[in-house]
């Protein structure tokens, strides 16, 4: 039960952390939002949760064909170095954010009328997202497996509860014609969710041989 709830609470401390980041599905969300209103964030959140379903059926699917103890270990460390990386790509968004006016860039993007489809568009073709799930991601999906099918499940409600309610409150907030959250509360949680992102990748690297011998 405590692994169930660890992996819940992961999925949502990295979900909210990436959704933070100022990015296309972001811009898509606030963009859409103007003309259609709040129910624009469930819409963008299920075209993002179709590419990312996807993505995990497959890493479950490699998982279970080249599963090994030299695959947990490279896989763990590339997989920390990247979260790593994320981790400090969060610190450099958070000190720019003060400054920038994300509704009003995101006013001048228009990338489809259709939030589902922008979802997927945003998701599928962005090259950060796919990396972090090549990477940082099949490492995270690989330490669940271990545990068993259902800590896959924890993991992915979790995440997706956070992007779903992230989702949510950037379009009604859009469509009230405020701003979803302000800048130096952004600011800080950027920090707090950078912070947390380096600490587990370094986590990550050094408890490879914890995940191995469960093997």
């Amino acid at each position: 039960m405590i692994e169930l709830i660890k992996a819940l609470a992961l999925g949502f401390t990295i979900g909210i952390s990436a959704a933070l980041i100022p990015g296309p599905m972001m811009f898509a969300t606030i963009g859409i939002s103007l003309e259609k209103g709040w129910r624009t964030g469930p819409f963008i959140f299920l075209g993002h949760s179709l590419v990312e379903i996807s993505i995990i059926l497959l890493i479950i699917g490699g998982i279970s064909s080249f599963i090994g103890r030299s695959t947990i270990a490279y896989m763990s460390i590339v997989g920390g170095i990247i979260m790593i990386l994320f981790g400090l790509i969060i610190f450099k968004t958070a000190k720019s954010v003060s400054t920038m006016d994300i509704t009003g860039t995101a006013s001048k993007i228009r990338i489809s009328k259709s939030p589902i489809l922008a979802g997927i568009l945003t998701s599928a073709l962005n090259p950060t997202y796919v990396l972090w799930w090549l990477t940082a991601g099949s490492a995270i999906i690989l330490q669940e497996y271990l545990i068993g099918t259902i800590a896959i499940i924890a993991f992915v409600a979790g995440h997706w509860l956070a992007d779903l309610s992230y989702l949510v409150v950037v379009s009604s907030s859009t469509s009230r014609g405020k701003d979803f959250i302000s800048r130096r509360s952004h600011t800080k949680v950027l920090y707090f969710c950078g912070s947390f992102m380096m600490i587990f990748g370094i986590w990550f690297i050094f408890n490879y041989n914890n995940l191995s011998a469960m093997l």
